[in-house]
């Protein structure tokens, strides 16, 4: 589907102030997929995103069963200004794509991870 490229994205978010990156990757995650990854993480980089902020990025072979994503929720004023409050998933749905598609799908600021994974894994181009 067209309407979706450029809106894909890896689960991210803030760094508490009691946790590392490592860490800090793994809790959000778990809260953006609702399921524990687990494996020997790898650095993968640091990549500055068209809004100005550094993502550093860890990668890692595990199992993920994509139809057993369920994520947490966050809160929204939706309609706008209409003075209610709605729930709505940090994730919608999860799913895996060739390298190809993924290049598409993904957003702009994350398709070099997409180049560094293939890198670190002896399939660079």
């Amino acid at each position: 589907m067209k309407k979706d490229e450029g809106a894909w994205s890896i689960p991210k978010g803030l760094i508490e102030t009691s946790e590392d990156e490592l860490s800090a990757a793994i809790r959000e995650a778990r809260e953006e997929l609702g399921v524990e990854i687990q494996g020997a993480f790898a650095p993968l980089g640091e990549y500055r995103q068209p809004g100005g902020k550094i993502v550093v990025v860890w990668s890692v072979e595990a199992e993920l069963d994509v139809e057993k994503v369920g994520s947490s929720e966050f809160q929204l004023e939706w309609p706008p200004r209409s003075g209610r409050l709605q729930n709505f998933p940090e994730v919608d749905r999860a799913e895996w794509f060739p390298t190809a598609e993924a290049e598409i799908k993904i957003l702009k600021g994350q398709v070099a991870m997409l180049a560094d994974l293939a890198k670190q894994l002896g399939r660079g181009r």
